[in-house]
């Protein structure tokens, strides 16, 4: 038995259509949940919108309780924003421009003001920051934030050694 392709207008596949095991004319699929809800020609949501606003920006904050990350989701005063993680550095531990290496449970803030990013960490719960060597760079858009706060972290992060 071959197989039929159904297709729409312009030689689009036509979702909503499946074949006749008959060979005869497609048969229309019978509508079901938010897609027969939706209004004609609108675009109903789900998996293709994944929460997500035109712009890329999440529609709201989202939860990640028991991810193991603290990030700060406001922007403190100024234009300037930050991230915050607790990591425990690797062998060698991490280098600073400020004091060199610093090992051992330590935090890791990930800034973004005016075009640039810099990674800072402290040791866990002090009051000095220090700047990770070669961790300053250009940073245009605020948004690429957290995807560079959480590379840094996956870098620096190894608890198992």
């Amino acid at each position: 038995m071959s197989e039929q392709a159904v297709t729409g207008s312009g030689g689009t596949p036509a979702p909503e259509q499946a074949p006749d095991p008959a060979g005869g004319a497609a048969a229309t699929a019978p509508a079901s949940g938010a897609e027969a809800a939706a209004p004609a020609g609108a675009t109903p949501p789900g998996p293709t919108s994944a929460g997500m606003t035109a712009d890329g920006a999440p529609a709201a904050p989202a939860d990640v309780s028991g991810a193991g990350m603290a990030a700060d989701t406001t922007p403190p005063a100024g234009g300037t924003q930050q991230r915050s993680t607790d990591l425990t550095a690797g062998p060698g531990g991490v280098m600073t421009d400020e004091v060199g290496v610093v090992t051992g449970e330590l935090t890791l803030r990930t800034e973004w003001a005016d075009g640039q990013v810099v990674l800072r960490v402290q040791y866990k719960d002090a009051d000095e920051w220090y700047v990770v060597t070669g961790g300053k760079a250009a940073l245009a858009d605020p948004a690429g934030l957290d995807a560079v706060h959480t590379i840094a972290v996956a870098l620096l992060n190894r608890p198992e050694g």
